[in-house]
């Protein structure tokens, strides 16, 4: 997905990067693979606040993907390459060649006309879905399962890929994008690839409206609020944080700590994320 960068016509266009969407090549999306998106505010089933930061955007409806590609050894074709705003990839609209239609997360390389299949013993190419027990050592892929069944939970942003590393009794070591080595059961699915739309992260958005747009409200530094307000508020003048270490609000570390606390997952990690 090549980028255009905007002429300095105004300043909310100078140094902004935007992508040229000419991987795109339907504009309407599937309406029977739609559903209402209704918008939370950063607010949770009381009421309050829990995201900060959040709120207004443009409306959106979701598209249903299919994460698990339930349907195995049926092949089927690449209708269109479509935009999806709820994600940072692209989607891709395919038909399985007995009729029903889906949206996957479009791999790297995927093009209208290509054929994609899942199953235990098909081709290990962008796009074909298999167990991560069956993969050869090395392959990439994305789109991975956590349990078994329960559909791709890990490594699905544009431009991220996961490589398979080892193979043991009833696990699989996993690099992560971070880094970090994890097993997972060989039962889980994953799908072969790379996640497309790598230039997603070269994007600058060149003013505070098009944050805007995506449903992003203006953050406050705390260094310009009041003591009552913020840890790093008051003083005289412009003053840093000084001996006070990053805290976020309600004076908890912030900026660094670690915040992990799935003490059942720890067994499966082989290498962290933060280890050199």
């Amino acid at each position: 997905m090549p980028v255009r960068r905007l002429k300095p016509t105004s300043p909310g266009n100078r140094n902004t990067v935007l992508s040229d969407f000419s991987d795109i090549t339907r504009s309407k999306p599937e309406r029977s693979l739609l559903a209402p998106l209704r918008k939370k505010g950063g607010r949770n089933n009381t009421g309050r606040i829990t995201v900060r930061h959040r709120g207004g955007g443009h409306k959106r409806r979701y598209r249903i993907i299919d994460f698990a590609r339930m349907r195995r050894d049926v092949s089927a074709s690449v209708i269109s390459i479509e935009y999806d705003p709820n994600r940072s990839a692209r989607i891709a609209l395919v038909q399985y060649h007995d009729g029903p239609k889906i949206y996957i997360i479009a791999p790297d390389g995927i093009g209208v006309g290509d054929t994609i299949i899942a199953g235990d013993g098909v081709a290990v190419v962008p796009g074909n879905a298999r167990k991560i027990g069956t993969l050869p050592t090395g392959t990439y892929i994305h789109n991975i399962e956590i349990q078994p069944g329960k559909g791709g939970k890990m490594v699905r942003s544009a431009g991220t890929v996961a490589q398979v590393m080892a193979h043991e009794e009833k696990y699989t070591q996993i690099r992560l994008p971070s880094g970090e080595v994890r097993r997972l059961l060989s039962e889980c699915m994953a799908t072969v690839g790379q996640v497309g739309n790598g230039d997603h992260k070269n994007q600058k958005l060149g003013k505070a409206g098009r944050k805007r747009y995506r449903g992003f409200r203006p953050t406050v530094r705390g260094a310009a609020m009041n003591p009552s307000d913020h840890p790093h508020g008051g003083g005289e003048g412009r003053v840093g944080i000084g001996l006070k270490h990053p805290k976020t609000p309600w004076g908890k570390p912030a900026l660094g700590p670690r915040t992990r606390r799935n003490k059942a997952g720890d067994k499966f990690i082989v290498r962290r994320r933060y280890q050199k």
